[in-house]
């Protein structure tokens, strides 16, 4: 596939149907400026309904400092209140449609995730995390709130309990820390941490395209919902299979004991 230029991000794909994101600001731990916000923005939105070939995408972080260290503070000094919101749009925009994805997303975090860094880590599908990584929600101590999910995707992971300890605090904890409260799904030595991630997205990558996507969705619409509508929605996520080429493809491979060829339609 073409391959987008991007100003603030960097964009590889190890294998077919796999892209790295990486955050490409290093000079400042890879801060969220609003180009980067536009960038992201313009990256995902489209995911949600045309995703195309794509199969699973991972971001990460440039350099071995950070994966984001959060907003751009240097650029929001001088800011008008309009201007802010303005900004904020452009960041709303942008993780609710990694959020909204349906080609699954795994952060990979390679150092610090503060503040929008981490909600945005908090946005993708799950998060693998270096042993030397580190998470914090740190809006209240300057005056503001998480805004990026933040108050909504923490509790969902570790609880509401916790997440008010982090978010109301503000305190830094380890990838150890998240991976106990269920916020981490792995944490790896930081040599290990990207290809581990790459292990992980190439197998997701090697599964049925439609099905993974549905079951995503249907994983994250049934959270919103009680079990008898969830259930419902279910059904009617796995029917959208059932008269797909992978589908045959799929059966077709297992009885003659081979590898299936997924084409996503």
């Amino acid at each position: 596939m073409k391959l987008p230029e991007f100003q603030t991000l960097r964009i590889e794909e190890p294998a077919p149907g796999l892209l790295v994101i990486t955050l490409n600001r290093p000079e400042v731990r890879n801060a969220l400026n609003t180009q980067m916000g536009r960038e992201l923005r313009e990256f995902f939105v489209p995911l949600k309904f045309t995703p195309g070939d794509l199969r699973c995408i991972v971001i990460t972080g440039a350099g071995d400092k950070a994966f984001c260290s959060g907003g751009d503070l240097k650029e929001r000094k001088g800011m008008t209140d309009e201007q802010w919101r303005l900004q904020h749009a452009i960041f709303e925009e942008a993780y609710y449609a990694v959020i909204d994805s349906a080609v699954p997303v795994i952060a990979a975090v390679n150092g610090a995730a503060y503040a929008g860094g981490c909600e945005l880590a908090l946005a993708c599908d799950f998060i693998l995390a270096s042993a030397e990584a580190r998470f914090a929600l740190t809006e209240v101590t300057i005056g503001i709130m998480p805004g990026g999910g933040g108050t909504q995707n923490l509790p969902r992971a570790v609880g509401e309990r916790r997440a008010k300890q982090i978010i109301l605090t503000g305190a830094p904890f380890t990838a150890q820390q998240g991976y106990d409260w269920g916020m981490v799904n792995e944490v790896h030595p930081p040599a290990e941490l990207m290809p581990a991630a790459i292990a992980i997205a190439q197998r997701i990558a090697a599964n049925a395209p439609i099905s993974v996507r549905q079951a995503k969705k249907s994983i994250h619409a049934g959270l919103q919902m009680d079990l008898v509508s969830g259930l419902a929605f279910e059904v009617q996520a796995y029917e959208r299979m059932i008269s797909t080429d992978d589908r045959h493809e799929g059966i077709n491979s297992f009885n003659e004991k081979r590898k299936p060829n997924f084409k996503g339609r």
